[in-house]
């Protein structure tokens, strides 16, 4: 380890510290209608990160000023719980906070049949439980699987994931001290498993030829992220109609 606490190799033999190949996810997991009194919601997790998002709306838009009448408001907030990362975090709106709330709203935002509910207001929370990089892409997908849980329409799902560039190799779903001691980190998001791009932010720099081979690693991985999206949609509906036929 060096003295600010890098490892000195975070590769080695075509492994990451955590075990994982370059193209490799932790541990996926997705579960829609976690909050009872939300329109819809849904956790989305990365191995650590653990992503919560509540759905409130459409409903009438209050104030009443701010109502269109040919189409709905959408209002996305995006925080971490206190006691998301070891060093607590404090409460309240936070510059990043505010821009990560920004990128989650303008991403849905092309997804969404605003048209379908005038003077509405559809209110969008994202809580980070526990961080371990990867956090908005986390909230975009629970968010996406709230807003199909309270009955939004929309186009298609939005499934996101990060790729970075660690030891000089690219590789998919940045966790631990990638996030911390990387090289590039880049945060992605497609419609559903199509090539329309929603979100392309990256820190670092590249070649063309790392370019490419990031959007590559990056599609491929928001559809892995897209079918484990449909599969949880397809499970609670599948418990749902299973509880009808018992009845």
């Amino acid at each position: 380890m060096s003295k600010i606490g890098k490892p000195e190799k975070m590769i080695i033999d075509g492994k990451r510290l955590d075990g994982r190949g370059l193209e490799e996810f932790r541990p996926l997991t997705a579960e829609i209608g976690v909050l009872k009194r939300a329109n819809g919601s849904a956790v989305f997790r990365f191995g650590d990160t653990y992503a919560l998002s509540g759905v409130f709306g459409p409903k009438t838009m209050h104030p009443r000023h701010l109502q269109d009448p040919q189409r709905a408001f959408l209002k996305c907030r995006y925080s971490m719980a206190p006691f998301s990362t070891k060093e607590r975090i404090r409460p309240g709106r936070s510059r990043r906070g505010t821009e990560i709330s920004k990128v989650l709203n303008e991403a849905l935002s092309n997804v969404i049949f605003f048209e379908d509910y005038p003077k509405t207001g559809i209110d969008v929370f994202v809580k980070i439980l526990q961080a371990n990089a990867s956090t908005r892409c986390a909230g975009l997908n629970a968010a996406s699987l709230a807003l199909a849980e309270a009955g939004v329409s929309m186009r298609n799902l939005i499934s996101a994931c990060t790729v970075g560039k660690v030891d000089g190799q690219i590789v998919l779903d940045v966790g631990g001290d990638e996030d911390q001691f990387g090289d590039v980190d880049v945060a992605f998001a497609t419609i559903g498993n199509k090539d329309k791009i929603v979100l392309f932010q990256m820190d670092g720099i590249v070649t063309k030829e790392e370019f490419l081979k990031i959007i590559d690693l990056a599609k491929n991985g928001c559809a892995q992220v897209f079918e484990k999206q449909v599969n949880a949609l397809r499970e609670k509906y599948k418990t749902g109609e299973e509880n009808v036929e018992n009845e």
